[in-house]
């Protein structure tokens, strides 16, 4: 089991206080495991596993405790007798009705420390989150980065290089349980697609009361197969349009964001980098997770250079940056990342083969005066950096432990 010391280490100094840690991302991406490593950690600094509870609420043997009186009855009666600190950990709790009520309830009764997981990004936006208003703080959970995936894949092919785990990882994708089948190539197209439609259903029809599937499918596989490229809603709806099926670019965006909603996309918005202000129109949509993509709409190796910029755009997620994209006059830098007050910008193409892509990736920063580090990521294995502009290519760009 990969440690996922980059979330432990955020996670850390908050475990013991009356914060509640919520966990969020896409179904899959390793909530639970979190939840593991962290009660794994709690018992190594001498916290006793009679003192943790743990409750699944996608297991149908938890299906009574589904509402936030059967939770809370439950919980004062597993924890009756019992001495000290309590450690609860909450497993896809948005299955439970009203769950923040009872959470809320736990925080004033008991001395507790609580964990719980959600795979839907409201889970803590709707009415009933007033009552946990300033008493939490999220964590969201991504797929495996570039390094975890190395680390695991080199248990399972000891031999590898670097070169051949990102040939694997630009098909397979970073989704945890992968490894679990030993990086079966048909196997785990099996398991994506099975997980994709779960997500679909399960975190974007069900929970949003979605009728028209084949709407909704339809607008999936565009977004999907588009990635990283700039469109509206009423684009969508006019290419909808012409392939027979009519929608109103509001139905286009409220769908868009059931997805976002649901970890399966994340949208980046434009920036204009002259006017120092958020475009409205014309975002990017990006995948949770490329293996999914290839899995079920194949074509990863065919738009290789979208597949790149994907997970770059994730990497950046990771790390705490926020990332929108910049717009310089007629010109666009792929990301425009900031945290902390500091901010660098990434370029990212598929080879510099020509003298042309050259001046094209290089120049687009030529307007920008500022001194914050320009990167362009290829996939080339010389380094052509020029003018201050940092060039790497992407296994390095990925493996590097801080941008500068």
């Amino acid at each position: 089991m990969i440690k996922r010391e980059s979330y432990m280490e955020r996670i850390r100094p908050f475990m013991g206080n009356e914060l509640i840690k919520v966990l969020t991302g896409i179904r899959r991406s390793g909530k639970s495991v979190m939840l593991e490593l962290i009660q794994e950690e709690l018992m190594e600094n001498g916290v006793e596993k009679e003192n943790m509870i743990s409750i699944n609420f996608e297991n149908m043997a938890n299906a009574g405790f589904c509402t936030a009186k059967s939770l809370h009855d439950e919980i004062l009666r597993r924890i009756n007798k019992k001495e000290g600190k309590i450690y609860l950990f909450f497993d896809e709790i948005q299955e439970v009705e009203e769950w923040e009520k009872c959470i809320n309830s736990f925080r004033v009764e008991i001395d507790c420390d609580i964990y719980i997981t959600g795979s839907n990004a409201k889970l803590l936006s709707g009415e009933l989150a007033t009552y946990l208003a300033g008493r939490y703080v999220e964590f969201i959970i991504y797929p495996f980065s570039f390094k975890e995936f190395i680390d695991l894949y080199h248990t399972i092919e000891p031999g590898s290089d670097e070169r051949e785990c990102f040939r694997k990882y630009l098909i397979a994708g970073g989704m945890p349980y992968l490894s679990n089948l030993h990086y079966d190539e048909e196997a785990g197209r099996q398991y994506l697609r099975d997980l994709f439609y779960s997500v679909e259903l399960k975190d974007v029809v069900q929970r949003n009361n979605i009728r028209d599937v084949d709407m909704l499918e339809r607008i999936i596989a565009y977004v999907t197969l588009n990635v990283g490229t700039t469109f509206s809603a009423s684009s969508i709806s006019k290419y909808l349009k012409n392939e027979g099926r009519k929608v109103s670019p509001e139905t286009v965006l409220n769908y868009l964001k059931a997805c976002v909603d649901a970890f399966l996309f994340y949208q980046v918005r434009r920036r204009d980098l002259q006017g120092k202000k958020i475009l409205t129109v014309n975002e990017k949509y990006y995948v949770a997770d490329h293996g999914i993509r290839e899995a079920v709409f194949g074509g990863n190796m065919k738009d290789i250079n979208l597949i790149l910029e994907n997970i770059v755009f994730l990497e950046l997620l990771r790390r705490g940056y926020s990332v929108t994209v910049g717009k310089m006059g007629d010109k666009e830098i792929d990301f425009v990342c900031e945290k902390q007050g500091n901010r660098l910008y990434i370029q990212v193409a598929y080879l510099l083969a020509s003298d042309e892509t050259i001046q094209r990736e290089f120049e687009v920063y030529a307007g920008i005066p500022d001194n914050f580090p320009k990167y362009v990521v290829t996939m080339d294995e010389f380094d052509m950096s020029r003018n201050g502009i940092k060039h790497r290519n992407i296994r390095e760009f990925l493996l590097e432990e801080k941008w500068e």
